[in-house]
């Protein structure tokens, strides 16, 4: 009996792919972290595993900020935070420039992806090499929508490195609420959101006179274009925003990095600005700068706003579990989540005003508002029995299908 016929409920064995390694920023440690520590916690046996890729530049390193083959900072990064979250021996980096395995489940990895039920590879990151080809179940897992799907439409080595999985979700939760105009690349993604491990997210009183804060890149990478239409990054969203300070106050602070950011141009505005690297140092600093702020405002991408692809980022999960109000630019996640308590959604500047007064005005309620949404809406447990419920009762049909 193939091991997706398995029972819900019953224990498997997870490979989780991500990009602590390459990528050792405190933000993006939590975004793979809490589908490990998760799925942990639900009793699977997960495991971590990480790839250089092939290309090399692949790894980023803030102390020398610089982006090369060479991952001695990444793997002391996540060596910390694996300690720190008791998973300390559950990881293990592939360097493809040495055909060597690094981390501290180096020596066993290969027979545990083998015998694995089920690979989540978070944001598609990580290529599927032939010993993550066995398990049955390989989900890919879209944090990008839009750009994603783009991608499959006009690279075919991307094409093909999709269709290496067998299930397919999409933070862009509109795509399979058939709300959003993301491009049809012809792939069945079905809803998921980022899992939240509550217990990690301590909640404290959220300081009444502080800022609304954010931790984003100006230009992540360049614009896309198909079919006629601009799919843009946050710098095309900014601009109908840049006088918001002047109309609530200097209460807005972003830690905003990318070489392109006006920086300038904004504090003569009215925004706070400071770099983005201390609050993103680890894990820890990144909460940390999540606890001192008085909740986040943040726009979004121009192709999530555009497409309505129902996107909502793993950053302003992690403020909700926090206790910390957020207020965020609508790309349709209003159609799927609760917004005007905890958390607020906008389109336009005269809304956003709105939306930042209404919580400052109630602000304990909203903090409150902002726990109880995080523990209804983005719960590790219920996020992640949902997609092993899916992604395994999809890989039961597709076995039967090819059977």
């Amino acid at each position: 009996m193939s091991s997706v016929s398995r029972k819900t409920g019953e224990r498997l064995r997870v490979i989780v792919l991500g990009y602590i390694v390459r990528c050792p920023l405190g933000g993006m440690a939590w975004h793979h972290l809490q589908y490990v520590l998760g799925l942990h916690q639900l009793g699977h046996d997960v495991w971590f595993v990480e790839d250089s890729d092939d290309v090399p530049w692949s790894c980023y390193d803030p102390t020398r900020d610089v982006t090369d083959a060479e991952p001695a900072y990444g793997l002391a990064f996540a060596k910390s935070a694996f300690n720190r979250v008791g998973l300390g021996d559950r990881w293990a980096y592939y360097n493809a420039h040495t055909s060597r395995w690094l981390g501290p489940a180096a020596g066993r990895i290969l027979g545990e992806c083998r015998s694995a039920d089920l690979v989540l590879n978070v944001s598609g990151a990580n290529p599927l090499r032939p010993w993550l080809m066995t398990p049955p179940v390989r989900v890919y897992i879209d944090t990008d929508p839009a750009f994603t799907q783009i991608r499959n439409l006009t690279d075919p080595a991307r094409q093909e490195r999709t269709a290496r999985h067998t299930v397919f979700f999409s933070f862009g939760e509109g795509i399979a609420a058939g709300t959003s105009s993301v491009p049809d690349d012809g792939v069945r993604w079905q809803p998921t959101r980022q899992p939240v491990v509550l217990d990690a997210w301590t909640v404290r009183p959220g300081p009444p006179g502080g800022r609304f804060t954010t931790v984003m890149q100006w230009d992540s990478y360049p614009s896309r274009e198909l079919g006629g239409r601009r799919f843009g990054m946050k710098s095309a969203s900014f601009a109908e925003y840049l006088d918001l300070p002047r109309r609530v106050g200097p209460i807005l602070e972003l830690a905003v990095g990318g070489a392109t950011a006006p920086r300038r141009e904004l504090r003569e505005h009215g925004w706070h600005v400071r770099p983005w690297l201390p609050p993103s140092r680890d894990p820890w600093t990144y909460q940390r700068y999540i606890r001192r702020s008085k909740g986040e405002f943040s726009v979004a991408k121009h192709a999530y706003v555009t497409s309505r692809s129902g996107w909502f980022s793993e950053r302003s999960a992690n403020y909700l579990a926090s206790g910390r109000p957020v207020v965020v630019q609508d790309t349709g996640f209003s159609d799927v989540l609760p917004t005007g308590t905890g958390l607020l959604a906008f389109t336009s500047p005269d809304e956003a005003v709105a939306a930042i007064e209404a919580a400052t005005a109630r602000y304990e309620g909203h903090c409150r508002a902002a726990r109880e949404l995080a523990m209804e809406h983005f719960a590790a447990g219920k996020v992640l029995n949902t997609l092993l419920e899916t992604a395994m009762s999809s890989g039961s049909r597709r076995a039967e299908r090819e059977d």
